[in-house]
């Protein structure tokens, strides 16, 4: 029998988080997401929740020397990455023990939970410099803590780098400055790796998800470590797993509310349902021959969005459209993200008013068309291209989302069936909206049907 591949295991060192939002919990999570067998040292047990921590309990140092020992005696364990520590004895023997066994460390200087309470003592911050840091292949801090350890104020991306090079010389072997807490659209990380500089930027996020920010991404990049990933393209990729599970966070708490370290697995699984909703659709437009009598001059699209989509990489559709062949339809290729333009644009528009609706098609207009799509019940509305404002007219891809905003405001809702009239060098057209793709169709299929009847 063929033996079953192992995982690569990581280790986190850290405390609990009885709101499950960060330390070991955040990081089992992200361990897990990667593909990589967690396991984990606790050094502290905290009573805390989304808001505040009302209790911590240290765990002895010895007991902290012994979870290590009986973890690497018994599993590889590849890479590991530090949390909260609280004082210099747990430090001092997570050091001891990370020199024995030659584990690469991620270190997240963990100093001051998000809540406001203490999380490092005041007097365990040298411990860290002298002791841990020195045995840390890389080190993660924010502004704050960057702050503290290299003495600089950071206010930009140039201090940031000065705080990065002088933390080096601190004895790690390289760091990364986060840019969470500075300003600006974008949020910038800059790694300082053997003396060279490298950045990684992301659109910033509401701050409403942020519990657990840091220990997922000190996690994630133990995670790559332990997978083999060079330093640089280990913090890419936590990078980048770091706003996934930023952006899917559950907004649960009164607080700040906790990220959500399986985003990207969410993420993925939403994009292989959402292209297999697609080939459903399709399969039900190709035999359907009554549907070919709907296909508009510009042939027809059908477009899925994600669940929290936000621009049009995250909408599905047919890569040339689907066209008509005479008696019947045909999609050119596969579905594909980012493959539809125009309906896609319509479908994320809808969404900014009913989430739940995610799906489109566009149709070739007709009164004919829009009077059956009223005969079956569906709810109807349009837009005037005539009425378009100057501005959006100006503005490249604006007029669909206007005219569809028009369209919903006209009957308070997002309607079944959107249609316009065309304009100079413009197609008139019909957009049918629905919660999936399936759905979609099978309402243009009830549009179709209808009007052969009456033919």
């Amino acid at each position: 029998m063929e033996k079953i591949k192992q995982p690569p295991c990581a280790m986190t060192i850290a405390g609990s988080d009885s709101g499950g939002g960060a330390g070991i919990q955040a990081d089992l999570k992200a361990f897990a997401a990667y593909g990589v067998h967690g396991t984990c040292v606790i050094t502290a047990i905290t009573a805390q929740n989304t808001y505040s921590v009302t209790a911590v309990h240290v765990l002895p140092p010895d007991m902290v020397a012994e979870q290590i020992k009986v973890v690497v005696e018994d599993l590889p364990v590849k890479a590991a990455k530090t949390g909260m520590l609280y004082n210099s004895e747990i430090i001092e023997v997570v050091a001891a023990n990370i020199k024995r066994y030659s584990i690469p460390l991620v270190v997240d200087p963990v100093m001051i939970a998000k809540s406001g309470a203490l999380l490092l003592r005041e007097d365990a911050i040298n411990s860290l410099v002298d002791v841990l840091l020195p045995v840390a292949m890389v080190v993660t801090p924010n502004r704050m803590e960057a702050e503290r350890l290299s003495g600089m104020k950071i206010t930009n991306l140039r201090e940031a780098r000065r705080a990065a090079v002088k933390i080096s010389e601190l004895g790690c072997k390289a760091v990364v400055v986060k840019g969470g807490h500075l300003e600006g659209d974008q949020v910038v990380d800059v790694l300082y790796h053997e003396g060279s500089f490298y950045e990684f930027s992301s659109p910033r996020l509401p701050p409403r998800n942020t519990h657990g920010t840091g220990c997922t991404f000190s996690a994630a990049i133990a995670a790559g470590l332990a997978k083999g990933l060079f330093l640089p393209e280990a913090v890419r990729a936590a990078k980048e797993f770091t706003f996934k599970a930023i952006k899917h966070g559950p907004s649960l708490g009164k607080g700040h509310g906790p990220v959500n370290p399986t985003g990207e697995v969410v993420e993925k699984a939403e994009r292989f349902e959402a292209l297999m909703e697609l080939y459903k659709a399709i399969e039900l437009v190709e035999a359907e021959s009554a549907l070919a009598k709907l296909s508009p001059e510009t042939q027809i699209n059908i477009a899925v969005a994600l669940p929290m989509a936000e621009s049009l990489d995250e909408v599905a559709g047919v890569p040339g459209r689907i066209v008509n062949l005479g008696d019947r339809l045909k999609a050119s290729s596969c579905p594909r993200f980012g493959a539809s333009r125009h309906v896609g644009r319509a479908v994320l528009t809808a969404m900014k008013y009913e989430p739940r609706v995610r799906a489109g098609m566009n149709i070739k207009y007709s009164k004919e068309i829009v009077e059956a799509a009223k005969s079956l019940g569906l709810t109807v509305s349009y837009y005037d291209r005539r009425e378009e404002p100057p501005e959006v007219k100006a503005k490249e891809g604006a007029t669909i989302p206007w005219g569809i905003s028009e369209a919903i405001k006209r009957v308070n809702a997002v309607p079944d069936l959107v249609y316009h009239f065309g304009d100079w060098g413009k197609e008139p057209m019909c957009i049918i909206f629905g919660k999936t793709a399936v759905e979609v169709v099978n309402k243009a299929i009830a549009i179709a049907r209808k009007l052969k009847e009456a033919s």
